[in-house]
């Protein structure tokens, strides 16, 4: 029975160790990096009337909100975008490097209309309910589908049944054309009356990127005001590459120290807390990776603050095992005593972190919410290790019988009592 468990435990501790050499390079590449970490592009934008209407607090609203859909829609990574005043925005786009491309497209006022041959406005933007891009089925061209809501649906079925009524087959006035800022993409001949509530955009696309970046504008929606861009730069990252040097010196450092402190401080349970700190550090750059979050400064300090509660943690623990050690009880029982004592007080300091970091992400922005993603996901990831692996773990050891001595456990004079299992 113990020479199985210590087999199973050295099985266990190599693999660890091996998944930690192997993964947490490619893990971490995984991950991007912020505007302050890797630079990017800085643009102001001013919002002035539109139609003789001032610019007022709601569409100051509307105008974030269709900026960060846009944003969103073309896989900007953690975009800011604040108020600047009255009647300015601030947008800065991590990892862009063209800042022309990027007031093109997010400047776009995106005014989407379907007008007859004689230019009357039969559709608009407002009633459209879905852009995506696509390939035509017989060209394979790149195309753009558009999904219409119940009254676009139902405005576009009546219009082109008009158009087959009144005109033949061959009629050039038995069209729609279709413009995005009084600029003309299509103009396709109507062959049937189309009631199920769907066109489609096709010609003029260059590429499949092309169509998908229309579509995304279309999804974002027009633009509620008119703006004029203030300012434009890039932005470099040299501060943030220094700072993120210096940190990942502070953090190997740091992460050594911790390492060595536990293996002098609690022996063979020191030796259970490097690997579950391995295994820590993997599911955390893992869960990162996974979620495509998005490396800042903030976020390093939360995966900071988070490795600083894993180790608190073990160290709870451990302290709760040898008091019981102490106390006279047998290895086992100091072991299940030591976690049931020591989980309440874990847990409510883990609850109490994760709430304070869920009311910073649903108050905060930009980085401050990239700091509380980094601390629950870290907070998450050393509860499990804590809580799951380190007792799986030790309930391996104390089942091998030459490690059932209490100073292998840091109680250097055990009890008289704790001679047994």
């Amino acid at each position: 029975m113990g020479q199985g468990s210590l087999v199973k435990f050295l099985l266990v501790a190599a693999l660890i160790v091996a998944s930690g050499v192997l993964l947490f390079r490619p893990l971490l590449g995984l991950i991007e990096y912020g505007l302050d970490l890797q630079g990017g592009v800085h643009v102001v934008v001013r919002a002035r009337e539109k139609d003789g209407k001032p610019v007022k607090e709601e569409s100051m609203r509307q105008l974030m909100a269709v900026m960060r859909q846009r944003v969103d829609e073309l896989g900007v990574t953690e975009p800011v975008i604040q108020r600047e005043g009255t009647d300015r925005l601030i947008i800065e786009l991590a990892g862009v490097k063209d800042p022309d491309e990027a007031v093109r497209l997010i400047g776009k006022t995106a005014m989407l209309e379907f007008k007859t041959y004689d230019g009357r406005v039969v559709l608009s933007g407002s009633e459209l309910k879905n852009a995506r891009p696509g390939r035509h089925p017989a060209t394979n061209a790149p195309v753009v589908d558009l999904e219409f809501n119940a009254e676009g649906a139902r405005k576009f079925a009546q219009v082109t049944q008009e158009l087959v009524q009144q005109y033949g087959e061959r009629d050039p006035r038995r069209t729609i054309a279709i413009y995005l800022d009084e600029e003309l993409l299509t103009n396709p001949f109507v062959r049937e009356a189309i009631t199920t509530g769907q066109a489609q955009i096709e010609g003029g696309f260059a590429s499949f990127d092309e169509a998908a970046q229309l579509a995304a504008l279309l999804r974002g929606g027009a633009l509620p005001v008119n703006v004029d861009i203030m300012e434009k730069r890039l932005v470099g990252p040299v501060l943030g590459q220094d700072s993120l040097e210096k940190s990942k010196v502070a953090v190997t450092v740091a992460v050594m120290a911790i390492l060595a402190f536990m293996l002098l401080v609690y022996r063979l349970p020191g030796v259970v807390a490097d690997l579950s700190l391995v295994v820590y550090a993997l599911l955390l750059l893992g869960a990162l990776a996974g979620i495509g979050a998005v490396l800042t400064l903030p976020g390093i300090a939360g995966i900071l603050l988070s490795i600083g509660m894993a180790v608190d943690a073990n160290i709870i623990i451990y302290e709760r095992i040898k008091d019981e050690l102490r106390g006279g009880k047998t290895l086992r029982a100091g072991v299940e005593a030591g976690f049931r004592r020591a989980f309440w007080t874990i847990f409510d300091a883990n609850v109490t972190t994760v709430l304070a970091a869920v009311v910073l992400y649903f108050l905060g922005t930009g980085p401050i919410r990239g700091f509380a993603v980094t601390l629950m996901l870290g907070i998450t990831a050393s509860f499990f290790t804590a809580i799951v692996l380190t007792r799986w773990l030790l309930h391996l050891l104390v089942r091998v019988e030459f490690l059932r001595r209490p100073g292998l456990y840091g109680v250097p004079r055990p009890a008289t009592a704790a001679k047994g299992e």
